[in-house]
C-alpha cells in the first residue's frame, strides 16, 4: 500500500481493506475490527475512508438527513437503523446532501432507495438493501453515540474505511 498515493474520487490517501487486515491479523485489542460483510455498495464511489459520526434510528431518517446537512469534512456517517429493512434511511435527495456537504461517504445498517440516483452521486454509500418505502419523520433517534453495526461497536471518532473487499473499522487514522 502507498500512502503517497491519491484517491481522485474521494481525495484521500489510497488504502485496501486488505492491507489493513493483513497488517492487523492478530490484533485482539479491539481497537481495529471488521464489519460483517452484508452491505452492498451504492453511490458513484466504491472506495471512501473518514473520521466516524453516528446517528442511531429507527425507520425515522430525520436526524440522517440532518446530519448530512452540515459539513461533513470527509468523515463517514454511520446509520444504525437496527438492521431494519421497513424503511429507506437515505434517498437521492439524502446522498445529494451528503455530497454537497463534503461527507466521503455513509453506512447504513439498513435500507436505501431511489437506487439510479445513488449511483450517479459522488458518494461512497453502503446499505443492506434496497427499500422504496421512505421514512416518517418524527425527529427520533440518537447523534453521536456509540452504536452496533451487525454486532460491532462503531464510536463516534473512530475511523472507517470502506473499499470493494470490505470494511474495517479503527479507534486511529489507519493513515496517518
Amino acid at each position: 500500500m502507498s500512502d503517497s498515493l491519491q484517491s481522485a474520487a474521494t481525495g484521500q490517501q489510497a488504502f485496501s481493506t486488505c492491507d489493513f487486515c493483513d497488517a492487523y491479523l492478530t490484533d485482539d485489542s479491539g481497537r481495529f475490527r471488521v464489519l460483517p460483510a452484508v452491505f452492498r455498495h451504492f453511490g458513484a464511489v466504491a472506495r471512501f475512508g473518514g473520521q466516524v459520526s453516528t446517528v442511531q434510528c429507527l425507520d425515522d431518517n430525520s436526524l440522517v438527513r440532518a446530519a448530512l446537512a452540515e459539513p461533513g469534512n470527509g468523515g463517514v456517517l454511520v446509520v444504525d437503523g437496527g438492521g431494519s429493512l421497513r424503511r429507506a434511511l437515505v434517498g437521492g435527495n439524502v446522498a445529494a446532501s451528503a455530497a454537497k456537504n463534503g461527507w466521503s461517504g455513509v453506512l447504513v445498517y439498513g435500507c436505501v432507495r431511489d437506487v439510479a440516483e445513488l449511483n450517479a452521486t459522488p458518494v461512497g454509500l453502503l446499505a443492506l438493501a434496497l427499500q422504496p418505502m421512505p421514512t416518517v419523520k418524527q425527529n427520533q433517534g440518537l447523534r453521536d453515540v456509540v452504536v452496533q453495526i451487525a454486532g460491532c461497536p462503531v464510536r463516534p471518532g473512530d475511523w472507517l474505511y470502506a473499499d470493494e473487499d470490505g470494511v474495517v473499522v479503527a479507534d486511529r487514522n489507519l493513515l496517518g
